[in-house]
């Protein structure tokens, strides 16, 4: 999520302050992104030093007020019709982990998969019960519909990417079962002294695995 874009289409709508910056991004976006006072400040004054807002006077508790300049108005539509870059997408902490724990000594593949699609599905439950929410507040008709609106397609992406995920998990699975199955996945062990005979016994990945293919074949 860009914090900084984020915030000039809330300047877009007026001056604010830092504080209050905060509580309309995260009432937006469900508090899915929470900032902390110091990022959206660190942000301003990053924003301020490219031209794109400016000190826009205090309000009457004695709050600096930020506003959008004409410049940070144009560099925020350019950012509305630029799609978003997908050429470096950023690094992504479960498939670095299930890359790492293939052929790794000591580690069951498939219980890290299933551990990861428990707590996948528990968000996915999550965020379904989240967006009920959100549609309840929109069709009541409350004050603060817009929120309730852009909360929702927040929830929405969320609940297609947890969705995503899973079916991403059980292709793992499924792959690696085939892999063991056909010999073809060989787990690495650590190096064995210069001399040494290694056993050949299958490694616990390997008879889990092996297992799940006969059943899956059965």
């Amino acid at each position: 999520m860009s914090i900084r874009h984020g915030l000039l289409a809330l300047l877009e709508r007026g001056p604010r302050y830092g504080s209050q910056l905060r509580t309309e991004f995260e009432s937006r976006t469900g508090s899915t992104w929470p900032l902390n006072v110091g990022q959206v400040y660190t942000t301003l004054a990053r924003l301020e030093r490219d031209g794109l807002v400016a000190p826009g006077g205090e309000d009457t508790a004695g709050h600096t007020l930020y506003a959008i300049t004409e410049t940070g108005r144009d560099e925020l539509h350019a950012w509305y019709e630029r799609p978003v870059d997908r050429a470096n997408p950023p690094r992504d902490e479960l498939a670095i982990k299930l890359a790492m724990a293939i052929g790794a000594p000591g580690v069951d593949i498939r219980a890290v998969i299933q551990s990861q699609r428990h707590a996948t599905v528990q968000a996915m439950q999550d965020y379904t019960r989240l967006k009920a929410q959100a549609l309840t507040g929109i069709e009541s008709g409350r004050s603060g519909e817009r929120d309730d609106i852009a909360w929702l397609l927040v929830l929405e992406q969320l609940i297609f990417q947890t969705e995503a995920e899973a079916r991403w998990l059980d292709h793992c699975e499924s792959r690696l079962v085939r892999l063991s199955a056909r010999g073809e996945l060989a787990p690495a062990e650590a190096e064995p002294p210069e001399g040494t005979t290694v056993p050949t016994t299958p490694t616990t990945t390997d008879r889990s695995l092996s297992r799940t293919a006969r059943t899956r074949r059965v």
